[in-house]
């Protein structure tokens, strides 16, 4: 194998690789470029009772339920915002020590009124009503 081949053969393996790479990178949370806006119509509730919605009990815990993050602020209070960040619908994650929701994609960030505070991002998340009665929050719009 003379030189030229060599490399010919070492760029096509470093191609290949790149791409395989590339296809691996794809967003696997289930979320699609057109969910960059949040659900309309959202009327559902949780049973606080349940161990399934134990991390509302306290403060600063957080689900994800129906395309919404519910969560439950330092201070006790109730919240829920569309699950995808605005700029590419990556999967949100609520930060309850710095009382924010963050997008590990490209690092933006939302106050808990869904404003955007940092990032690539121009458009607030949509935010839903809560209410509690009993053991049942409800979330809606």
């Amino acid at each position: 194998m003379d030189r030229k081949d060599f490399l010919n053969s070492i760029g096509m393996s470093a191609a290949a690789f790149a791409l395989i790479n590339c296809i691996g990178c794809k967003k696997n949370d289930g979320s699609n470029s057109a969910d960059t806006t949040g659900p309309t119509g959202i009327n559902f509730s949780l049973d606080l009772s349940l161990a399934a919605n134990a991390a509302l009990l306290s403060n600063g815990g957080s689900l994800i339920s129906n395309g919404v993050i519910v969560a439950r602020t330092k201070t006790g209070a109730y919240i829920a915002v569309q699950r995808s960040c605005t700029h590419e619908s990556y999967t949100l994650t609520y930060q309850s020590a710095n009382s924010r929701f963050y997008c590990p994609n490209h690092g933006a960030t939302f106050s808990e009124s869904g404003a955007v505070t940092n990032g690539l991002v121009s458009r607030s998340l949509t935010v839903y009503n809560t209410q509690l009665t009993g053991t049942t929050l409800k979330v809606y719009s």
